[in-house]
């Protein structure tokens, strides 16, 4: 197994231990644990960084294979998903938001699976990724402001997080109409 194989593996290990902290912290309770959020918060942006990691350390050593086209995007969605899960648990997202997302990720996995059929291989486009950009920063503002703001500040970190949670939401059917548009020829296709 190559080193961005490895990256990817541990992002997919760190996915269940940010959760744990996350559930732990309990944000918008009595029991809000700021120690944990920040915790949850430096997991999940060490997790976020081997995403950034992993991709550039294949591209530039000629290192791309078929586990890592799968798992890393994979390893993703795991982790931005059960990001967003604990904040709609915690009352700072949508649940709206959230059904949004995991649509677009069913419905950009069955392309996929689609394009797969006919040997194509389908890669990430700029509005994937800026989705994705903009995912992991809104969870990263959420999980630092909620352990480094003061508890007086707790409702402007919740207002700012659903409106960074809203803007997460119209980016990802954004880069998923525009996906489904560019693979159109791919369900034409189907049999």
């Amino acid at each position: 197994m190559n080193l961005p194989n490895k990256l990817t593996m541990l992002r997919v290990i760190l996915v269940p231990v940010f959760m744990v902290f996350a559930a732990c912290s309990r944000y918008g309770t009595a029991d809000f644990n700021p120690a944990f959020a920040l915790i949850a918060g430096i997991l999940f942006a060490a997790a976020s960084f081997t995403d950034f990691l992993d991709g550039y350390l294949a591209r530039k050593n000629n290192l791309v294979t078929d586990f890592g086209k799968f798992m890393d995007p994979l390893a993703d969605k795991c982790l931005t998903t059960a990001a967003f899960i604990y904040m709609v648990a915690c009352g700072v997202c949508s649940p709206v938001v959230l059904a949004v997302i995991l649509f677009r990720e069913f419905a950009v996995a069955g392309v996929r699976m689609l394009a797969a059929e006919t040997g194509t291989v389908i890669a990430a486009n700029m509005w994937g990724k800026v989705k994705t950009v903009l995912q992991m920063l809104t969870v990263l503002f959420y999980y630092f402001a909620a352990a480094l703001a003061n508890p007086t500040d707790a409702m402007a970190v919740g207002l700012v997080t659903q409106l960074l949670c809203w803007l997460c939401g119209a980016a990802t059917v954004l880069s998923g109409g525009i996906y489904l548009w560019q693979n159109r020829k791919l369900f034409m296709q189907a049999k």
